[in-house]
């Protein structure tokens, strides 16, 4: 059954983006039909993330207010044949979308592909609600410190009052030599802090941003413990 999964943060600089360029392109990698929906409207970094900047026409607003058509705005990923990408707006959304406008799009989509990986913008405000609007699972990136953690938690909660309950951690820029020397959350402390359920824990390396400033999914690289990192992480979303 097809699902739309909604990437989220409690804050900017968690990572988000990057866990949805390559999340999309190790599901794409195992078999699946995924396309990408850019809803961090006024920023716009996902396009740069896949390297497709240059392929942009259209937008997911012009989408949903009718400007084009859906097909129109899916850009085709240059490395994945089952990945497909739709970018943001350049400006912020004036209030004119709704959730509804995303969930029906969401639906339609759905016919099509088995995952709809949404990037949704940090932060908890009217601009989420929209990115949510069609979500079945809302993954929360955060970063081991303190406050990140505590964003976390607090989006957690909202978004289980809001209704949604299949809420989910992404634990992203683990530097073991920061908690080794007590600067940073032990491991272990970190569930204690977040309630629900971590799927995944990414470790922090500078080709991370090597491969984010080369427009290149990390995951490309067979050889890098980050990929394995996202093949488990992928494992574990295909069994929920």
């Amino acid at each position: 059954m097809a699902k739309t999964i909604v990437v989220a943060s409690g804050k900017g600089g968690t990572g988000k983006t990057m866990f949805v360029a390559n999340l999309g392109a190790m599901l794409s990698e195992l078999g699946k039909k995924v396309v990408l929906i850019d809803m961090d409207a006024g920023l716009r970094n996902l396009d740069l993330y896949l390297g497709l900047e240059n392929n942009v026409v259209y937008d997911v607003y012009d989408v949903l207010t009718g400007v084009c058509r859906i097909k129109q705005a899916i850009i085709k990923d240059k490395e994945f044949d089952s990945l497909d990408f739709i970018a943001a707006s350049p400006k912020p959304d004036d209030g004119e979308i709704t959730p509804l406008h995303m969930k029906v799009l969401c639906n339609k989509l759905k016919k099509k592909y088995d995952y709809i990986i949404v990037d949704a913008p940090a932060g908890f405000d009217d601009n989420l609600q929209v990115a949510i609007g069609g979500a079945d699972d809302v993954f929360i990136v955060t970063v081991p410190e303190y406050s990140s953690l505590r964003n976390a938690e607090n989006m957690a909660s909202n978004l289980n009052e809001q209704g949604i309950g299949s809420v989910y951690y992404v634990l992203n820029k683990v530097n073991l030599k920061l908690i080794k020397k007590g600067l940073a959350p032990e491991l272990e402390e970190i569930p204690g802090i977040i309630k629900d359920r971590i799927v995944g824990i990414i470790q922090d390396d500078e080709d991370i941003h090597i491969a984010t400033n080369l427009g290149s999914p990390i995951v490309l690289n067979k050889e890098s413990y980050i990929r394995h990192n996202f093949e488990k992480i992928a494992g574990r979303i295909l069994e929920l």
